[in-house]
């Protein structure tokens, strides 16, 4: 296969990855052949762009609300023994994203005042695995331009919170949050390894606590915040005369929540980051996790391959079962390794 791009600390990039080569960066402040900028390549969703130089890569993180930022890319590895997986929540724990991109219709379909309104296909990969307001701007522009963000916001949160209410009492929407196959057994497997657990989400608190809660009652596991030894959501809504927290300009793709849950959670330092793994099915997280300088683990169903994020994968599996027999082989070499010492 011919090779797109050679990204220092990511590797060869293929031409069949989803991956796409441009000439300068979107904010133009880096363009190729100048000051040592060898290459730029952008994820297939173009969310993230990575400036590529002689010995190193600076990555480039679009924003939809106007506030970009750049990230040093660090290289990564797979160092045992293992000491934290990091999980994503929604696609990856519980399956809840058709639930959300549904929230996201009914507010679109609020603003049109047209509710029947149905979103497309090629909207899927832009109204799931960022912030709720990245979500809600994408809709904005490319349905109702005359509307805000801040409209779209106070729809949103209207429905979530009928339809929680709903499912609360039984008569919301079935299977609105299914635990991902295999799921209690991987995590009791984990902590079997003495491995610590991270749940990582870019969903604000009043959204995912429910998903926690419906999942580890499904699966009879008692209470989370005692199983998880690090649960990190994107916070709180900010609203009149209640405190909001930092979420919703620095959610995934951003390394800040993986970040957070390894360095703060679980008191993780940075230079052992390489002891630490990422598990995501979306675009977004898998660059959330590379930018935290975590190795990624991707899982199928989500939209990594549609996104063109396969290629800062480690590995790339189709369920929780078989990312369990790898982090397992990882455990059973580090074990041979210390026999024959």
């Amino acid at each position: 296969m011919e090779i797109l791009a050679d990204i220092p600390d990511i590797g060869k990039i293929t031409t069949d990855s989803g991956m796409k080569v441009l000439n300068s960066c979107s904010d133009g402040h880096f363009i190729v052949g100048r000051d040592g900028v060898v290459s730029i390549t952008t994820t297939g969703d173009g969310k993230v762009e990575f400036i590529a130089f002689a010995d190193r890569t600076i990555a480039y993180v679009n924003s939809a609300l106007g506030y970009p930022a750049y990230y040093p890319v660090s290289p990564v590895k797979i160092r045992q023994p293992l000491r934290a997986v990091l999980m994503d929540l929604d696609g990856t724990s519980v399956h809840s994203e058709a639930f959300w991109i549904w929230i996201i219709q009914k507010t679109t379909a609020s603003l049109l005042d047209k509710p029947n309104f149905e979103l497309e296909e090629a909207d899927l990969p832009f109204v799931s695995g960022h912030s709720v307001s990245e979500h809600l701007q994408y809709c904005i522009n490319k349905y109702c331009p005359d509307k805000t963000v801040e409209q779209a916001r106070k729809y949103y949160f209207e429905h979530t919170r009928f339809e929680m209410g709903e499912i609360i009492q039984g008569h919301g929407r079935k299977n609105a949050f299914v635990p991902a196959p295999g799921l209690k057994e991987f995590l009791c497997e984990l902590k079997s390894m003495k491995v610590k657990i991270g749940l990582v989400t870019s969903g604000l608190y009043e959204k995912a606590w429910p998903e926690i809660l419906a999942a580890f009652k499904t699966l009879n596991m008692g209470d989370p915040n005692e199983f998880y030894d690090a649960i990190i959501t994107a916070g709180f809504q900010v609203g009149a005369g209640a405190a909001g927290t930092l979420g919703e300009l620095a959610p995934k793709p951003h390394p800040w929540l993986y970040a957070e849950a390894a360095r703060i959670g679980l008191g993780i330092d940075f230079a052992d980051r390489n002891s630490v793994v990422g598990i995501e099915d979306s675009g977004a997280g898998i660059c959330s996790i590379r930018l935290a300088g975590f190795a990624a683990l991707g899982i199928a169903d989500g939209n990594i391959i549609e996104s063109g994020t396969r290629a800062l994968c480690c590995h790339y599996e189709n369920c929780l079962e078989q990312i369990l027999e790898r982090l397992k082989s990882y455990d059973k070499l580090t074990t041979k390794r210390e026999r024959e010492k």
